[in-house]
């Protein structure tokens, strides 16, 4: 099968297509044959060198998908055979062929077309995961979402406004703040004339937001704590500005705020069924019934990742960037 293969990892990193044996399914799992596979920040970090798969999953890029089940591993049940799917992965999405765990499989949604449904799994899985799951988003409590015209920024803004949140989000171009108040953001912050803090304050009487999604971190990490309000939980996803900073943890603990951090990749395939479970019950209906969908910036062909990391390497996408296989 072709799959794409890193030469020189590191900062200079090289994409290339080259032949590789077809993975075989282990007990629980399936093999997929790939219709699409979608590009996250994760994939340039691991290329980078900056971001290794976890012990066992492949050293091959990718890890969400959308195909259909082409054979089955020791124990998974017939049913599954021939299904069309989409995937979240540990790694191995950028091939003709991957493998899967039978508790990482969504149906494919009514109304969804094959390739747009590999922009799904990775983008709902965190998301669900943070805002719902670690930060405990309640009904009619104010979000922000910072780098709202991403993979994960537009499906949150979506998945929130869809909920009825009050939503804040923040982006960096009058194209990108326009798509995220199509998505049904309240409240859209062009963060390169605006303070987010600000306007936080000013539109919510001074309290604040009461969940903040963020993946900046660097300056932000201060920020935030001074836009959260009182109870309120902030969850990083990533650090794209950087890890480090000087906090004032003062406002923490007069707000009573909490600070999350979560990673999805490495988690044990109990802990994704439990957010699979979650998310086809209250994700899946709602994409069925066109309230929701796949926000999609490009699809490259799969020869061509290298330049589908470049363009998600220069901040130029609104939604997912898709690899077709």
């Amino acid at each position: 099968m072709k799959a794409i293969r890193i030469d020189n990892p590191g900062p200079a990193y090289r994409l290339f297509l080259a032949e590789s044996p077809v993975p075989k399914p282990g007990p629980g799992e399936v093999l997929i044959k790939a219709t699409a596979a979608g590009v996250n920040r994760a994939d340039l970090a691991q290329a980078q060198g900056r971001y290794p798969p976890p012990p066992g999953a492949s050293d091959t890029l990718g890890l969400e998908v959308s195909g259909e089940v082409a054979r089955l591993g020791p124990g998974v049940p017939e049913h599954h055979l021939g299904k069309q799917i989409c995937a979240l992965l540990a790694g191995g999405g950028d091939a003709e062929y991957c493998t899967a765990p039978v508790e990482c499989l969504l149906p494919l949604p009514r109304g969804t077309d094959l390739v747009s449904a590999a922009a799904l799994p990775e983008a709902y899985f965190t998301v669900w995961a943070n805002l719902f799951d670690a930060a405990r988003l309640q009904p009619g409590e104010r979000v922000l979402i910072h780098g709202g015209s991403s993979g994960i920024g537009t499906a949150a803004i979506q998945l929130c406004a869809a909920r009825g949140h009050e939503v804040f989000t923040t982006a960096g171009t009058p194209e990108k703040c326009a798509a995220c108040k199509r998505l049904g953001a309240t409240h859209v912050i062009n963060y390169r004339y605006e303070d987010f803090v600000d306007v936080v304050k000013q539109a919510t009487d001074g309290r604040g937001a009461d969940v903040i999604l963020d993946m900046v971190g660097g300056d932000y990490i201060q920020r935030n704590i001074s836009a959260a309000a009182a109870w309120g939980r902030i969850v990083n996803i990533a650090y794209q500005s950087g890890p480090t900073a000087t906090v004032n943890f003062g406002p923490v603990l007069m707000k009573r705020l909490s600070l999350l951090a979560t990673t999805l990749r490495s988690r044990t395939n109990a802990e994704k069924a439990a957010l699979r479970d979650s998310i086809l019950r209250e994700v899946w209906p709602l994409i069925e019934a066109g309230t929701i969908k796949p926000v999609v910036d490009q699809v490259f062909p799969l020869m061509e990742a290298g330049k589908a990391h470049e363009r998600m390497g220069r901040s130029e996408h609104i939604g997912k960037i898709l690899l077709k296989v």
